[in-house]
């Protein structure tokens, strides 16, 4: 099973300064996994399991922007901080088209570093637990029959009883069946619950450019 516990993964080429700073988090309380290239990263699932990932742009083999563009292609939402010696603009626009969380220039003040990560920590946090909101949901919605989605349709675009069962072509009891069905199913008392719920099964929207 994948390690439940987030940890600040460090993929850095630099032996030397990727020890460093495994060791300095580490001292700083932080859960670390130390990688040298992006595809020893890549090769120990790191992608898919909790945390944050600190990255160094120049390395051997991948660099660390075309590592993160992979990882926005293949829909990790792992937050990314990237870190390097020779940022430039062209650079730093192309990590945050691609969702960095941020962008530091070496070498990074100790504070600011330790800051970032606990911000990305927060932020991987926060996107699970809306992920798994947005799985209980859409599994609930779509444990709903064909006809239970119909009526739920009608429901939400704003339909009584009477309306539904004349648009559908069913008897107002049948529909009140259903809809008390639906409500159970979606785990709502109201409407308002209801769409709320809707909503919150819906896949997220991809970020504009």
């Amino acid at each position: 099973m994948p390690d439940a516990e987030p940890k600040v993964f460090v993929v850095d080429d630099d032996d030397a300064l990727c020890d460093a700073l495994q060791e300095f988090l580490e001292a700083q309380g932080f859960p670390v996994e130390a990688y040298n290239s992006a595809e020893a990263f890549l090769a120990a699932g790191g992608p898919g399991r909790p945390g944050c990932l600190v990255l160094d742009v120049r390395m051997r083999g991948m660099n660390g922007l075309d590592l993160h563009s992979r990882l926005a292609a293949e829909g990790f939402a792992l937050p990314v901080i990237i870190i390097t010696g020779h940022g430039d603009v062209p650079m730093a626009i192309r990590a945050v088209r691609n969702g960095a969380v941020d962008f530091l220039e070496k070498p990074v003040p100790d504070q600011l570093l330790l800051e970032r990560i606990r911000h990305a920590l927060t932020l991987d946090a926060q996107r699970r637990h809306a992920a798994e909101e947005r799985n209980a949901a859409a599994a609930r919605r779509g444990a709903l029959t064909p006809r239970e989605r119909q009526v739920m349709d009608q429901v939400l675009a704003g339909g009584a009883n009477k309306q539904i069962a004349v648009a559908l072509g069913i008897s107002v009891k049948t529909v009140e069946a259903h809809r008390k069905r639906v409500m159970e199913k979606m785990g709502v008392h109201n409407v308002v619950e209801l769409m709320r719920v809707v909503k919150q099964s819906e896949p997220p929207r991809p970020a504009r450019e």
